[in-house]
């Protein structure tokens, strides 16, 4: 099954989720602010802490074009919370549990690895800007080229 993919210049997806913190994260609490929203598979895996622990060093950068950072990933609050303590992560994990943000966003389909086949989270990210509106839309997105993306998206 191909994966829908979003475009760039079009209304992003609301989404309602909790946060590490329980904390319940909304797509429309960061109006006026750019959001860098990405999607990994598994906290704590090399790929997924590589791509985090490059947002946490260059979130003060994108922090100053106006932005924030969300992660998402099927992993619950209790899993996101050890991964941030454990490499100081500066933003907020969402639990998609359900994969329902992952599947509005067309980053849950099936993935190989080893030759396995899986249902699982494409790595992806997406910048929305201000009015909620999708900026840049980057599907299989290879862990160290997330920020320069972003940064890139957001004219930094």
């Amino acid at each position: 099954m191909a994966l829908k993919h979003l475009q760039p210049n079009t209304p992003a997806p609301d989404f309602t989720a909790v946060n590490e913190n329980g904390e319940t994260v909304s797509l429309a609490d960061f109006r006026g602010r750019n959001l860098v929203l990405y999607f990994y598979p598994k906290d704590d895996t090399p790929g997924c802490t590589m791509q985090a622990c490059s947002l946490r060093d260059n979130f003060d950068d994108l922090q100053a074009l106006n932005a924030t950072v969300l992660g998402v990933s099927p992993d619950d609050s209790q899993r996101h919370t050890k991964f941030i303590g454990k490499y100081n992560l500066p933003f907020s994990l969402l639990v998609d549990e359900d994969h329902a943000i992952c599947e509005a966003y067309g980053v849950w389909g099936e993935r190989n690895f080893m030759g396995k086949k899986f249902m699982g989270v494409h790595r992806s990210s997406f910048v929305i800007d201000g009015d909620g509106n999708l900026v840049a839309v980057d599907y299989d997105v290879k862990p160290k080229k997330t920020v320069a993306a972003a940064l890139e998206a957001l004219g930094g």
